[in-house]
């Protein structure tokens, strides 16, 4: 066969157009850079003060990983997620939508699942080519079809539930099995620790193309596990401390190697520069595992700060410099708008995104952000917080009266200054009001708003729900 350029039928002309063509082609592969990897891992219940990054650190946390990353990277000091308790935060990180559109206000709707008209963070990434894994905990859907795969995920080992699963037993296929693809497997080995293992293997694998890992670790949720020996080494370190916590510190030391491990990978496998890492965690620390929050007020279930405000990092070495604090309130909503900003995806239409990239606020283009954040735990629980700039109006669950705290003066909330300032208080009511009409109903259906019924309303209304 005669190669074609130097067939004397074949027009020259044709010949300079090709290798102009060619050329150019050539050009924009090298010039244009491929979509970064996306990787967000979240953590269970971990306090505020339980990473050694955070000065106000108990003598016996360290979390020498964690510590490395956040100080290679920016860290958010005023980083929210948009729920006190697993579910409705997960629900609206992977959506970044706020949870309350999808009629999610509590841990029980977010559990049984979000409709799966809503779509999630996987599916905004395949059109650019992504491929996505989900590792560790759902809590948002009981069935395969709820699922990681059932809702965009290539690949997905982990579990379904209502939120925890035996750190030590993953051989239960019948109670509380583990799944890989949505087959129920036995397995074996520290739960954290085949998180972290079947993480590393994914990046491995993919390396070559871009992709999206979700990596929920249930660490440091209850049940309270850990390996004896570990267990062993707190308590004989720090004698003064209780057997609860020394049980923490052995989860916290897995989940610190396991944030280690993968960005080790990353970087051995010569893809950490051009991948997007965000680190947080669901939602504060639980008074129940002897978390600690310091210096914030409050706790998992509640909306003082200490159970909405996270350790919150991000980076992307290849687009931002690190070793920066940014203090501009931010909050997980912003996760999935920033992905897709650096993955070159347009943003949704019909359903606008809550978030905003957090990519201009990190270069440095703006030094704006959203200025107003809300929380809503619906009807029957009654609980709300809306912060507005530097102020914070606070109702927690089962009360009525309601809190106002300036946070730029007081970020412990130690100061109810609603007594004296009335005006405020009526402003960021109607900002929370004006938001809430805007929301769905919650899915048990006990409306949005606590109501004055009468008992027996009350009780049908908990019988339906437990019902449901």
């Amino acid at each position: 066969m005669t190669p074609i350029f130097r067939s004397p039928r074949f027009p020259f002309a044709l010949v300079i157009a090709l290798l102009v063509g060619a050329a150019a082609c050539s050009t924009h592969a090298a010039t244009s850079p491929r979509p970064p990897n996306i990787v967000v891992i979240l953590s269970d219940d971990q306090g505020y003060a339980d990473i050694s990054f955070n000065p106000h650190h108990p003598k016996e946390v360290s979390t020498p990983h964690l510590d490395a990353l956040a100080r290679e990277s920016v860290f958010f000091s005023q980083g929210y997620i948009t729920g006190n308790v697993c579910s409705p935060t997960r629900a609206g990180l992977l959506t970044g939508r706020y949870q309350q559109r999808a009629g999610v206000y509590t841990a029980g709707e977010g559990g049984r699942g979000i409709a799966q008209t809503e779509t999630i963070f996987p599916k905004f990434l395949q059109p650019a080519g992504y491929v996505s894994g989900a590792f560790g905990k759902w809590h948002l859907g009981l069935t395969v079809a709820q699922s990681p795969v059932g809702r965009g995920f290539d690949e997905w080992y982990g579990f379904l539930g209502r939120g925890a699963h035996d750190y030590l037993k993953l051989d239960d296929i019948e109670g509380s099995p583990m799944y890989r693809n949505g087959k129920p497997i036995k397995d074996e080995g520290y739960l954290t620790t085949r998180l972290t293992d079947e993480t590393v293997a994914f990046i491995q694998k993919h390396k070559a193309r871009p992709f999206y890992i979700h990596l929920a670790y249930n660490a440091v949720h209850s049940p309270a596990q850990a390996p004896a020996a570990d267990i062993a080494r707190f308590k004989k370190q720090y004698p003064d401390i209780t057997e609860a916590r020394a049980v923490l510190m052995a989860m916290l030391h897995h989940l610190d190697l396991g944030v280690g491990r993968v960005v080790d990978t990353l970087k051995q496998e010569g893809v950490w520069e051009n991948t997007l890492l965000v680190f947080l965690t669901d939602n504060g620390g639980s008074k129940a595992m002897s978390a600690v929050n310091t210096p914030l007020r409050g706790a998992k279930q509640q909306n003082y700060e200490g159970g909405i405000r996270t350790p919150f990092i991000v980076s992307w070495p290849a687009a931002f410099k690190g070793g920066r604090t940014v203090d501009t309130p931010i909050s997980s909503l912003d996760i999935l708008p920033t992905a897709l900003d650096a993955a070159g995806v347009a943003l949704p239409t019909a359903k606008p995104l809550d978030g905003k990239s957090l990519l201009p606020l990190i270069t440095g283009k703006t030094s704006r952000h959203i200025d107003t954040f809300y929380w809503s735990e619906g009807g029957e629980a009654g609980g709300f917080a809306v912060r507005s700039g530097d102020w914070k109006l606070v109702q927690q669950r089962g009360q009525t009266q309601v809190e106002l705290f300036n946070l730029a003066n007081d970020p412990a909330e130690t100061t109810n200054l609603s007594p004296q300032n009335a005006a405020k208080v009526a402003e960021l009511s109607k900002l929370y009001d004006t938001w809430l009409d805007q929301m769905a109903e919650p899915m048990d259906g006990v409306g949005k708003r606590p109501t004055n019924s009468s008992g027996s309303t009350k009780k049908e209304k908990k019988k339906k729900r437990a019902e449901k």
